[in-house]
C-alpha cells in the first residue's frame, strides 16, 4: 500500500495523507478519521520522510534511455552521483504517466533518498503534492509549468532558437519553415518565442502557414517537412526544434532530390551525437545535455544535505554550432 493509494481510497490528496501520518494539526477531525481508517484497514506503515533511513540511492526517472538526448542527460547525472559515492536507481517511464506515478510512489516510500525527474509526465499540482510530502527531487526540462518552490534545470530555449533564426536570416533566408515539438510543451513554446523575437528584430512578422507541429522524433520531422515542401511557395530553410526532426527534414528533402544545403537549409536543436555524423553535418543549437544532469544532481544534493538552495530555477546557456547544413538561398 503506497501513500498515493491511501490518498485515492480516502478521497484526499497525497499531501493530506502526509500531514495525517506526520500528526500535523491543520487537518479536520473528519478528514483525519477517514485517512486513519484507510491506514488501519490496509496496514499502511508510512513514516515521516525525516525518519526514512538513508539509502545512498538516487532515482532518475527518464522517459527512455536510448535516444541520445536522454542518454546524455542520464550520463551526466550518473557521473555526478558516482563522484559522490551514490548509487543510481534507473527508472525508465516510457512516457507513461501511470508507470511514472507508480515509480515515484516507490521512490518516495523509501527506495531512494531523492530523485531527478527528466521531462516528467505529472501535472504541476501533482509535483506540488510530491514536494509537500517532503520527498526531495529536481525536475530537468519540464514538459509544462512547474510550481514555485520546485527546483528546475533547463536550457535557455528561447535564446538558442533566436540564435538559429538569426543565423538563417543572416544567410538571406526569408521563407523559414518551423517544425516545432508538441504545441503544449514548454520547450516548444520557449523556442517559438525565441524564433518570433529574432524575426521581430529583423522587422518581420511570423507567418504561421510555415509552422508545423510534430513529436520531436525523426518520423515527425520527416512528415512535417513533406508538408512544408508541398506548399505553393516552399521554404528555403527549415528550423526544426530537435536534431531528430531536423534529420527527418533532411531525409524528406533528399527523397525529393533536393540538395541540402544548396536547395534547402536545415537547422536543428540539441547537438546530439547524430548532428555531427549525419551528412551534411547538421548546424544546430547546442544544449549542454550532460551538464543538465550534473546540475540537477548538484541541486538535489543541496536538498539532501539541507543546504541553502538558490536559485531554484537554473537555465544553462545554449550556443549555435555551425556545420554544413545551412547556406545562402539560391
Amino acid at each position: 500500500m503506497t501513500i498515493r493509494q491511501v490518498a485515492d481510497l480516502a478521497g484526499v490528496s497525497i499531501a493530506t495523507v502526509s500531514r495525517v501520518v506526520n500528526d500535523h494539526v491543520d487537518v479536520s477531525a473528519q478528514t483525519r478519521d477517514a485517512v486513519r481508517r484507510v491506514l488501519r484497514e490496509h496496514g499502511y506503515h508510512g513514516a515521516p520522510r525525516s525518519r526514512t533511513p538513508v539509502t545512498g540511492r538516487v532515482g532518475i526517472a527518464v522517459p527512455m534511455v536510448h535516444p541520445p538526448y536522454f542518454a546524455q542527460i542520464l550520463g551526466g547525472a550518473a557521473e555526478a552521483l558516482y563522484e559522490q559515492d551514490r548509487q543510481v536507481l534507473l527508472c525508465p517511464t516510457s512516457h507513461s504517466r501511470t508507470r511514472e506515478l507508480s515509480l515515484l510512489d516507490r521512490l518516495a516510500d523509501g527506495e531512494a533518498d531523492g530523485a531527478v525527474l527528466v521531462l516528467p509526465e505529472e501535472s504541476g499540482d501533482e509535483l506540488g503534492e510530491l514536494a509537500e510530502h517532503g520527498f526531495p527531487f529536481v525536475v530537468v526540462d519540464p514538459r509544462t509549468e512547474v510550481p514555485d518552490g520546485i527546483s528546475v534545470v533547463c536550457a535557455a530555449h528561447s535564446s538558442g532558437a533566436a540564435q538559429a533564426t538569426e543565423h538563417l536570416l543572416g544567410l538571406g533566408h526569408r521563407r523559414i519553415g518551423v517544425i516545432s515539438g508538441p504545441v503544449d510543451w514548454l520547450a516548444s513554446q520557449e523556442r517559438m518565442r525565441g524564433h518570433i523575437a529574432a524575426l521581430a528584430a529583423w522587422g518581420m512578422l511570423p507567418d504561421f502557414s510555415y509552422v508545423r507541429y510534430a513529436n520531436f522524433r525523426l518520423d515527425g520531422g520527416r512528415d512535417a517537412a513533406v508538408q512544408l515542401l508541398d506548399l505553393p511557395q516552399p521554404p528555403t530553410a527549415i528550423f526544426a526544434f530537435s536534431d531528430s526532426m531536423a534529420i527527418g527534414a533532411v531525409q524528406a528533402a533528399t527523397a525529393r532530390g533536393i540538395d541540402v544545403p544548396a536547395g534547402l537549409s536545415v537547422v536543428g536543436f540539441d547537438d546530439t551525437v547524430e548532428a555531427a555524423i549525419t551528412v551534411p553535418g547538421l548546424t544546430t543549437v547546442r544544449q549542454p545535455l550532460a551538464e543538465l544532469g550534473r546540475t540537477a544532481v548538484s541541486l538535489l544534493l543541496r536538498q539532501l544535505e539541507n543546504r541553502r538552495l538558490e536559485p531554484l530555477r537554473v537555465e544553462l546557456e545554449t550556443k549555435l554550432v555551425v556545420r554544413d547544413s545551412a547556406a545562402a538561398p539560391r
